[in-house]
C-alpha cells in the first residue's frame, strides 16, 4: 500500500490569499490577447493600462498527484471591462473531460459561464455563499460583473488538467457577459462562435 499524503490545514482569506499555498500564478492583461471579442478595445486597454496590469490570480494547495488527490485553491478576478465585456478568466475544459469542479464564492459578484461541446449553455450568478457545481464535460469561465474583486474557492481532481485551447478554436464562448447599460449584466450570443469540436 502506498504511503498516504499528510493532511494539511490552510487559511483562506476573503481577498483570495491562502496561508499554506504551494502554488500560484497571475494572469496579466497582455496574457489575454484573443480572449475578448473586441480586439480594438483590448488593444486600447493595453495601451492605456499596460500589458502588466493584473486581471486575475490563482493560489493553490496541492496534496498528492494521483487520481484521488484534490487541488484546493482560490481564483481572484479583479473588476474591469474591455469594451462591453466584463473582466474574465481564460476559461477551460478539463483535459480529463469527465472531471468535475466546485466553485464557492466568498467575495464579490460574478457569473460562471458554462457550455458543453454539444451546444448547452448556462450563465449562473455568483455572490458570497453561492456554490456552483461544474459537472464533467462542461467548459467554464469566471466573469467579474461587480465593482470589487470576485473571489471563489475551487476544488477539483489533481489529474484533471486544463484544455485552454478549446475556447479559442471555437471563436470564443457562445455567450458573452456584457454590460447591459443599466448598471447590470446580461448574457448575449457571441456572433463569432463557430461551435466546439469534441475533445
Amino acid at each position: 500500500m502506498p504511503t498516504p499524503a499528510q493532511p494539511t490545514a490552510v487559511v483562506i482569506a476573503t481577498d483570495g490569499t491562502i496561508q499554506g499555498r504551494n502554488g500560484d500564478y497571475t494572469k496579466y492583461l497582455g496574457d489575454l490577447a484573443g480572449v475578448y471579442r473586441d480586439g480594438d478595445a483590448f488593444a486600447a486597454a493595453v495601451a492605456a493600462q499596460g500589458a502588466q496590469t493584473v486581471v486575475y490570480r490563482v493560489e493553490e494547495n496541492r496534496v498528492g498527484t494521483g487520481p484521488g488527490a484534490l487541488i484546493l485553491g482560490t481564483s481572484t478576478v479583479l473588476p474591469g471591462k474591455i469594451g462591453r465585456e466584463y473582466a474574465l478568466t481564460r476559461g477551460h475544459l478539463h483535459a480529463q473531460a469527465d472531471r468535475a469542479e466546485i466553485y464557492y464564492c466568498i467575495a464579490g459578484h460574478g457569473v460562471m459561464v458554462l457550455e458543453t461541446v454539444d451546444g448547452q449553455s448556462q450563465a449562473l450568478e455568483m455572490t458570497p455563499g453561492v456554490a456552483v457545481h461544474v459537472p464533467g464535460h462542461w467548459i467554464h469561465r469566471s466573469v467579474n460583473v461587480g465593482t470589487e474583486p470576485l473571489v471563489t474557492v475551487f476544488i477539483y481532481n489533481a489529474d484533471a488538467g486544463q484544455d485552454y485551447g478549446i475556447i479559442g478554436q471555437a471563436g470564443g464562448m457562445a455567450q458573452l457577459i456584457v454590460d447591459d447599460g443599466q448598471g447590470g449584466w446580461r448574457a448575449e450570443p457571441n456572433p463569432d462562435h463557430k461551435g466546439y469540436q469534441a475533445p
